[in-house]
């Protein structure tokens, strides 16, 4: 057994007792362990104390991805993750905060939140899942399924562009976004490292196969490690964001400014101590 799963993993989950809800292939298990993997080499290099760490969760099946970890987590309502996370930055701003949450659930419902919380710039770090459709409830159409998609809800095709998660981070002034896809482990490692590192708000988008639904319906391919490869062909490296029919993968923005909990900290200090009535 890896070691890691004794390390990480409440006791009922690593002792066999208790599984997760994930279908065989599924890309969710497979960021579940690049996780532990980013948490476990950060302390070991000395940089990084979980014991701050809180996780919030989206609906669906990206929510369920930190279920089995041993820290504080808290399962928020749909589309409500961020604002979640928020409040928990707000309360205490030296935790590390991250958040798990699906495409549907970031980019629909979840929207507004995912707006306001880049432009105040708070030192969330989210963790966007995207296997382009609802997974969990039937293979909906979701805001980042392509164009002319078959899905359960568009049976003729669906009519909408995509959006781009990373485009409209960058656009509403993120700090940090970086896009890459399961089939890449050590990017995506290096990738969740740096962003638990990362001084306000970030975004890492991990395009990842549901072998189900999205095989199915969006690409026509019901084989995990096919979805993979289907991955492979279609990304491309570079320095900024595009999602279509080719999409770039990479890390597009690394930078920091002051963040809303730094502000926000100041201005009670400074009326506590009497600077303004």
């Amino acid at each position: 057994m890896n070691p890691l799963i004794q390390k990480y993993l409440r006791s009922e989950y690593a002792q066999g007792k208790r599984r997760t809800i994930f279908c065989p292939g599924c890309g969710n298990g497979i960021i579940l362990g690049y996780f532990v993997r980013a948490i476990d080499e950060l302390k070991h290099e000395g940089r990084f104390d979980d014991s701050k760490l809180y996780i919030v969760t989206g609906i669906g099946c990206s929510g369920n991805i930190p279920v089995p970890l041993k820290y504080n987590i808290v399962r928020a309502l749909h589309g409500r993750a961020l604002a979640v996370a928020t409040g928990i930055k707000l309360v205490r701003p030296d935790a590390e905060v991250i958040a798990f949450v699906g495409d549907g659930d970031l980019l629909s419902i979840g929207g507004n939140h995912f707006i306001h919380t880049i432009r105040r710039n708070v030192g969330v770090k989210v963790i966007l899942v995207n296997n382009m459709l609802y997974g969990m409830t039937g293979g909906q159409v979701a805001p980042t399924t392509p164009m002319d998609a078959i899905t359960h809800t568009t049976p003729y095709g669906n009519p909408e562009p995509p959006l781009d998660a990373c485009r409209l981070a960058i656009t509403l002034g993120a700090t940090y976004v970086a896009r890459w896809t399961v089939a890449l482990s050590r990017q995506c490692i290096e990738s969740i490292k740096e962003l638990l590192l990362h001084r306000g708000f970030g975004l890492l988008e991990c395009l990842s196969q549901c072998p189900v639904y999205q095989g199915r319906y969006v690409i026509g391919i019901d084989r995990s490690s096919k979805i993979m490869d289907y991955y492979l062909k279609i990304t491309v490296l570079g320095k900024e964001p595009m999602y279509g029919d080719k999409i770039t993968i990479g890390k597009f923005v690394d930078y920091e400014k002051p963040t809303y909990e730094e502000i926000i900290w100041s201005m009670i200090n400074r009326v506590s101590k009497g600077g303004e009535s």
